[in-house]
């Protein structure tokens, strides 16, 4: 069953008046089970599952899909469809997030790739040390390892 169809049930229960009353004070029914698919349901959660969907999708340089991507074309993209608006290169969308650290950082956020203090490259955080991105040219939109520690960490707002 899916939070949807259960949401009749708990108004139900709890009474339209109560669910009424709620929402017209800006609050939120809170029930088991709901809050793993409410947190799903994130612009950072969908845009994750968006480059996911890509998977296999050709590299090439300067593309923003929806059938060819490159590195911040795949971010772009996914995130766009997830309903927030990103800048086009690595560098930009680096500078449009707010940056975190390693240790804060959760699934959809945005991983970017530094030499010194030049980004080149950006995927999206998958969890588990690993990022959704396209590479490089002669390569797919793939799920890969973390390879270095010259990361930094973004959130998009």
């Amino acid at each position: 069953m899916t939070a949807l169809n259960r949401v009749p049930s708990l108004m139900a229960r709890a009474g339209t008046a109560s669910a009424l009353t709620i929402a017209a004070m800006g609050g939120s029914i809170v029930a088991p089970g709901l809050a793993a698919e409410a947190e799903a349901a994130t612009p950072a959660s969908k845009a994750l599952q968006i480059a996911a969907s890509k998977k296999g999708s050709p590299y090439r340089w300067g593309a923003t899909g929806p059938r060819r991507f490159d590195c911040s074309g795949l971010t772009l993209y996914s995130f766009k469809k997830a309903g927030k608006a990103l800048p086009r290169t690595a560098a930009q969308q680096y500078n449009k997030t707010r940056h975190i650290s390693a240790k804060s950082r959760r699934a959809g956020d945005l991983v970017f790739f530094h030499s010194g203090s030049s980004v080149y490259h950006v995927g999206i955080y998958a969890g588990h040390g690993k990022i959704w991105h396209a590479p490089k040219t002669g390569d797919v939109v793939r799920l890969q390892k973390i390879w270095t520690r010259s990361v930094w960490y973004g959130r998009v707002r």
